[in-house]
């Protein structure tokens, strides 16, 4: 396992815990202020993934697999998520014509 090596090799838990906040809160900051839909979605990918991160660290600290298990549900979600999240855009620039997140609210029917 590619993580384990790196655990026995001195780095410590605390740098997985540091890059995984340091990617949530850019995929947070992005969520809040960006209003391209296409970047929101990133965005959401970039916070599911500090959360692997995290999950995938602590299953080998530990020396479990459960975090593993759940990293693997995780990425099921993450692509189920980006394919409905791509169709909705698609359908909403055909009728918008735009992919802006405040432009959404005149597709009220």
């Amino acid at each position: 396992m590619i993580l384990a090596s790196v655990f026995e090799s001195g780095v410590s838990i605390q740098f997985y815990l540091i890059l995984a906040t340091i990617l949530f809160v850019i995929g947070a900051v992005g969520v809040l202020i960006r209003k391209n839909s296409i970047i929101l979605l990133m965005c959401i990918e970039l916070m599911l993934n500090s959360a692997n991160l995290l999950l995938v660290a602590f299953s080998t600290y530990f020396g479990k697999s459960d975090g593993q298990i759940f990293v693997f549900f995780i990425m099921v979600v993450a692509a189920a998520e980006a394919t409905v999240g791509l169709s909705i855009l698609v359908m909403a620039y055909r009728n918008a014509r735009s992919i802006d997140v405040g432009e959404f609210n005149q597709l009220k029917g």
